[in-house]
C-alpha cells in the first residue's frame, strides 16, 4: 500500500492501524525491560563473562533508556515525531538484531546501550501518538488500549523469556522483536502523519549533560547498590555524589536560563503533578511487587521459573479486564474515586500476601494477583487520563517523557529497595532465630523433631540452617510486602490533591489548545 493509498482510507481506520502500530511498539520496548532476564545465566556461559558482567546486559539498557526518555519531547519537536519515532523503531530493531549476534559480552553491552537509547522514545511517543489521534471524549478509552501493553510487558517478559530460552536459544529473547519491528515501523511510514517540525529550538547541551549526569548515575547506584553492598562500596558514594552534582547543576541551569532543555511549566498543572506523583508508586509497588513475588515462588515454594511466570501472569488477567472497562468506568465515576479503589484494592492484595507461607497454594496465588491486577487497572488509566486531563496541546510531548522517566525511576527505586530490605532482613532474620537454637529450647527436644535433627552431627546441623535460613527468608519476604502495603496506603491521602472533572473542564477552557480529558 502506498502512501497516498493510505491517506485515502477512511479516519476510522487509518486510526485503527495507527493504534495497532502504537501498540506493538509499546509491547516491544515493554517486554524487553524484562524479557532478557532469566536469559542471564545462559549468556553468562554462551559470552564467557562473570557474574558482575553479564548484570551490565540489564544495567547498561536501563540507564541508556533512563538518560534518553528526558530529550524526547524536544526532540519529537525539532525533527518531527513520525521522523524520531521510525528512527527510534529502526534503531531498536537493529540493535535487537546486533544483541542476538553478540560475540562477547563487550559488544552485548555496546548493543545494550544502543538499544536503550533507541527505545527510550517508543513508549512516551506512543503515548502521545495515541493523545492526538482519538477525539477527546475517546481518550480515556486511548489511554486503556496503551496501558495494557505498559503494563503486560513487564509480566509477561520473564515468562516469554523463560520459553524462548527453554525451547530455543536465548538469541530468540532478541531475534522475537525482529518481525515485530519491522511491521511497526512500515506501519508509521505508511499512516502516521508528521507533527510541524520547529526548526529554530536550540539544544541545552549543558542542562542535558547536566540531567544525563545525574539520572545515570542515580540508575547506576540503584541497580549495583545490592550487588556491592550499597555505601560500604566506595563506588556507591561516588554514584551518590555525581548524581547529586549533576541534579544541582541541571537545576541551577534550568532556573536560570531563557530555554530550558525542560519545560518546567508542565509542573504548574496540578493534575499533571498529581499524575506524576502517583506513577512513581505504580512503578515501585509493580515492579517491586514482581521482583519479590517471581523469586518466592522459585526459591521458596520450588517452583519452575515457567510456572512462576504464569503464576505471575495471572496479575496480567486482572489488569486486562480492568483497562477494558475502565474508560466507561470513568463516565460514570470521578478519576480520583477510581484511583481510591485502586489503592484500596492494591493495599489489601499486599496485606493479604504478609499472610503467605510455605503452604501456600497456586490458587491462593493466582486469586491475590488477578485482584492485585484489578487495583493496578483501577490506577493506571485513570492517573494517565488525569495526567493530561488539564495539560496543554503543546506541551504533550515533554508530558508523556517526563512521566515515563519518572515511572522508571519510580521502578528502579523500588526494584532496590525492597531488594536490599530482602537481604538485610533475611541476614537480621536469621541472627534472631539463631538464638533460640540452643540445649534449653524445649521445641528442639520433642520426639519428633530430635528423631530426625540429630545436632550432634554435620548432616543435623545443616539441616536446621537450611530450616532456620528459609524461615528467615520468608518473613524477610513478608516484611518486605508489608513496605510496600504502607506505601500504597500512604497515597490514599494524596488522591484528593486531583482536581474534580468540574475543575478540570474550567482549566480547560483556558487552553487554546484542547488537551484530554476526563469523562
Amino acid at each position: 500500500m502506498t502512501s497516498a493509498a493510505a491517506s485515502s482510507m477512511s479516519p476510522k481506520l487509518r486510526r485503527m492501524l495507527i493504534t495497532v502500530c502504537a501498540m506493538t511498539a509499546t509491547i516491544m520496548q515493554a517486554l524487553d525491560t524484562t524479557i532478557a532476564n532469566v536469559a542471564l545465566p545462559y549468556m553468562q556461559g554462551s559470552l564467557s563473562a562473570s557474574l558482575d558482567q553479564i548484570n551490565w546486559v540489564l544495567t547498561s539498557y536501563i540507564v541508556a533508556a533512563a538518560i534518553m526518555t528526558a530529550p524526547m519531547g524536544w526532540l519529537a519537536d525539532r525533527f518531527g515525531r513520525k521522523a524520531l519515532f521510525i528512527v527510534c523503531v529502526v534503531g531498536f530493531t537493529g540493535a535487537s538484531l546486533l544483541c542476538a549476534l553478540a560475540q562477547n559480552i563487550e559488544q552485548m553491552v555496546l548493543f545494550r546501550l544502543l538499544q536503550g537509547m533507541a527505545g527510550a522514545a517508543l513508549v512516551p511517543l506512543s503515548q502521545a501518538v495515541l493523545l492526538d489521534a482519538y477525539d477527546v471524549h475517546e481518550r480515556s478509552q486511548a489511554m486503556a488500549i496503551w496501558g495494557i501493553g505498559v503494563m503486560l510487558g513487564p509480566i509477561m517478559g520473564p515468562t516469554l523469556g523463560a520459553w524462548l530460552t527453554d525451547n530455543y536459544s536465548w538469541h530468540w529473547v532478541f531475534l522475537i522483536n525482529l518481525p515485530i519491528g519491522i511491521l511497526t515501523a512500515v506501519g508509521m511510514m505508511l499512516f502516521m502523519e508528521e507533527t510541524p517540525r520547529q526548526s529554530h529550538l536550540r539544544f541545552d547541551w549543558f542542562g542535558f549533560i547536566a540531567l544525563a549526569v545525574g539520572i545515570g548515575s542515580l540508575q547506576l547506584l540503584l541497580d549495583r547498590g545490592e550487588q556491592v553492598g550499597w555505601f560500604d562500596a566506595r563506588e556507591i558514594w561516588i554514584e551518590g555524589i555525581v548524581s547529586v552534582v549533576g541534579f544541582y547543576y541541571f537545576f541551577a541551569h534550568s532556573f536560570t536560563t531563557p530555554e530550558p532543555f525542560v519545560r518546567f511549566e508542565i509542573f504548574k498543572d496540578r493534575n499533571f503533578v498529581s499524575g506524576v506523583v502517583f506513577m512513581v508508586v505504580i512503578g515501585v509497588v509493580l515492579f517491586g511487587t514482581m521482583a519479590l513475588v517471581t523469586p518466592f515462588m522459585q526459591n521458596l515454594l520450588g517452583y519452575p521459573i515457567q510456572t512462576a511466570g504464569f503464576l505471575l501472569g495471572s496479575r496480567g488477567i486482572g489488569t486486562l479486564l480492568t483497562m477494558m472497562m475502565a474508560p466507561r468506568l470513568m463516565r460514570m465515576i470521578e478519576s480520583r474515586y477510581l484511583i481510591l479503589v485502586g489503592l484500596v484494592l492494591t493495599g489489601a492484595t499486599l496485606y493479604h500476601m504478609t499472610a503467605f507461607s510455605l503452604d501456600t497454594t497456586q490458587t491462593t496465588i493466582v486469586l491475590t494477583s488477578i485482584v492485585q491486577g484489578v487495583g493496578l487497572g483501577l490506577l493506571f488509566v485513570p492517573i494517565t487520563s488525569v495526567a493530561f486531563s488539564t495539560l496543554p496541546g503543546h506541551l504533550r510531548t515533554g508530558g508523556t517523557a517526563m512521566l515515563t522517566l519518572m515511572r522508571n525511576i519510580g521502578s528502579s527505586i523500588g526494584i532496590s529497595m525492597v531488594i536490599a530490605q530482602l537481604t538485610s532482613g533475611t541476614t537480621l532474620m536469621h541472627a534472631r532465630l539463631t538464638e533460640q537454637v540452643t540445649p534449653f529450647n524445649d521445641a528442639l527436644q520433642m520426639p519428633d523433631v530430635a528423631g530426625n535433627l540429630n545436632l550432634q552431627s554435620d548432616t543435623g546441623r545443616a539441616m536446621l540452617d537450611a530450616i532456620v535460613t528459609q524461615q528467615a527468608e520468608l518473613i524477610a519476604y513478608l516484611n518486605d510486602y508489608k513496605l510496600l502495603m504502607f506505601l500504597t496506603l500512604a497515597m490514599i491521602p494524596l488522591v484528593f490533591i486531583i482536581g474534580t472533572a468540574k475543575k478540570q473542564a474550567t482549566a480547560r477552557s483556558t487552553h487554546d489548545e484542547e488537551p484530554v480529558v476526563i469523562d
